[in-house]
């Protein structure tokens, strides 16, 4: 049996992309969890041993995406776009929701229990620090590489001092930014 682990990253950040990634291993990879209980450096090194012992394939949608159309169809479009790119039998999605695509299954933390979830993890993790990493030095005022794109304290002082930047996903409302930027 083939199972197509699924997961992303960037989902609650108020910046970057959303990123998914879908995984079906060919070999076993030692070391694999779920990406938030790695450091960035076993996460970097686990990516490079993923890509050369799977077939992947990344989605991402930018924050004009996620703000035109909502981060639940986002998702939606993510999940078939992987389905349509890899050929499995099973097709495993770590959360709760299949957010209405059908031929899908799920599992609450399923990132730190299935090796093929837990490799989509990684994928679609070091993806998305990367991009927002590399979008920081166009944007150096914002700081996305410390808290790449995630609403900490820090972030929105500087969103506050400097507004929006493109990488900005407007849709998401902070309420300690409401009485500054409207």
């Amino acid at each position: 049996m083939i199972l197509c682990g699924i997961d992303e990253a960037g989902r609650g950040p108020i910046a970057g992309d959303l990123v998914m990634a879908g995984c079906i291993l060919h070999s076993m990879v030692d070391g694999l969890n779920d990406s938030k209980k790695l450091t960035p450096r076993k996460r970097e090194l686990l990516f490079e041993k993923i890509i050369k012992n799977s077939s992947y394939h990344i989605a991402k949608f930018s924050p004009k995406q996620i703000d035109d159309d909502g981060i639940s169809k986002c998702l939606a479009c993510g999940l078939r776009e992987i389905m349509q790119n890899l050929e499995a039998n099973s097709y495993l999605f770590d959360g709760n929701t299949t957010f209405g695509v059908k031929g899908l299954q799920t599992m609450i933390k399923a990132d730190g229990k299935v090796a093929e979830v837990s490799a989509a993890s990684i994928l679609a993790k070091v993806t998305h620090d990367r991009d927002i990493i590399k979008e920081a030095k166009k944007y150096p005022q914002y700081e996305f590489e410390k808290h790449k794109g995630y609403g900490t304290a820090r972030h929105v002082e500087l969103i506050k001092k400097y507004g929006y930047c493109k990488l900005h996903r407007r849709s998401y409302k902070l309420k300690a930014l409401q009485a500054t930027l409207f």
